[in-house]
């Protein structure tokens, strides 16, 4: 847990997340990239580790990869960064595809 919390920390900072207000709910399936690279810190922890989850196989093991973790964060980063008006899932699935 400690180090989720780190990774997703360390993701934010990577990503240089801005503020915004948090919701209870976040329907991803209306998210856009923008919505996201504005989002707080614990939001974007909270996002980045329910989308490490959505995208990994269905048998995979019950870890997690540090390394890969932070390195998807700042693919989805960067790819956010150039394309704010792209839905994040839409853009997610292109990056990491759907099964």
């Amino acid at each position: 847990m400690k180090a989720l919390f780190a990774a997703s920390l360390l993701a934010g900072t990577l990503l240089g997340i801005g503020s915004a207000s948090s919701a209870d709910v976040i329907d991803l399936s209306t998210w856009k990239c923008s919505q996201f690279i504005n989002a707080d810190k614990d939001t974007v922890g909270i996002v980045l580790a329910w989308l490490d989850g959505y995208y990994q196989d269905e048998d995979a093991p019950p870890i997690i990869d540090k390394e890969r973790f932070v390195g998807n964060a700042k693919k989805i980063g960067e790819y956010c960064a150039k394309n704010p008006d792209v839905g994040l899932i839409t853009a997610t699935d292109k990056l990491f595809g759907s099964d």
